[in-house]
């Protein structure tokens, strides 16, 4: 627990400082970063793809590519291009190697599809938050939901949690644990609400800020169980080592990956910060 709380105190203040104060392209060198390293740890956590090199070299590449197109406000072009050209070159690389010893399995074009075209894109929605109007506020809902709903269901399921919830796919999750993330998370939001009310000019909707809360909570649980399910599909604790006490990037971030989208598309349907004049 303490190297858990040690490495929190160190990046969360660095990944603030990103966030808020440093300008957008900084930001989408950091996701293209965090893009990159997941897509590695995935792909070479799951059996057969460490001797499957190219396979995870399109992947990075893919994975670098997207937040760069939805910088440049073409993420929807930037995805359906390289989700098209990743998916024919995985697809000539499966017909070129079927029934040899280098085989690549349908399960492993698809997962490459996944680590390197679709959570990049999910983690993008982070970079469209960012380049909005007031995008230095917006983006950190996320980070203030993911984070603190994770970080409340791990203590308190570590307080007081008896009760297992999900045992066979995350066995140290309680229901006291998740029900206290999804309530830390949703007060964690609206209290940012608050902050932001008394500390900028904008017009501040609090229900809103309620319902990004909740929906932010549930994402947050949902993308945790979601990347518990692949770990105990392939027998594995954590997707790497990188960070101590916390495991790997995507151990970090996987959660992100459900997170930024909800809260992305919640934005853009019911706006909580209202610009005035």
């Amino acid at each position: 627990m303490i190297q858990r709380i040690v490495v929190a105190a160190i990046l969360v203040p660095v990944l603030f400082i990103v966030l808020f104060f440093l300008p957008p392209y900084i930001l989408v060198g950091v996701i293209s970063l965090i893009c990159a390293i997941s897509a590695y740890e995935l792909l070479h956590s799951i059996s057969g793809f460490r001797s499957k090199e190219r396979l995870t070299i399109y992947a990075l590449f893919s994975a670098v590519l997207m937040p760069i197109g939805v910088y440049f406000e073409i993420g929807l072009q930037t995805f359906t291009a390289v989700f098209f050209a990743l998916m024919c070159i995985l697809f000539i690389e499966g017909i070129v190697a079927f029934n040899t010893i280098r085989k690549i399995k349908f399960e492993q074009i698809l997962t490459a599809l996944f680590a390197g075209a679709v959570i990049p894109y999910m983690l993008s929605t982070l970079i469209s938050m960012r380049i909005m109007p007031e995008g230095r506020l917006l983006v950190l809902i996320p980070f203030v939901s993911a984070f603190l709903s994770d970080g409340g269901a791990y203590f308190i399921g570590v307080l007081i949690g008896k009760r297992k919830a999900f045992p066979k796919v995350s066995p140290k999750k309680t229901v006291e644990g998740f029900i206290g993330g999804i309530v830390i998370g949703t007060a964690s939001v609206v209290v940012y609400g608050v902050v932001l009310n008394y500390t900028t000019f904008h017009y501040i909707e609090f229900w809103a800020f309620i319902l990004y809360g909740f929906v932010g909570a549930i994402a947050t649980e949902l993308g945790d169980l979601a990347f518990s399910l692949i770990k105990r599909e392939y027998e594995i604790k954590d997707f790497g080592r990188l960070l101590p006490g916390h495991g790997g990037v995507l151990d970090r971030f996987d959660s992100m990956v459900f997170t930024a989208p909800a809260i992305y598309l919640l934005i853009m349907a019911i706006p909580a910060v209202i610009v005035r004049g």
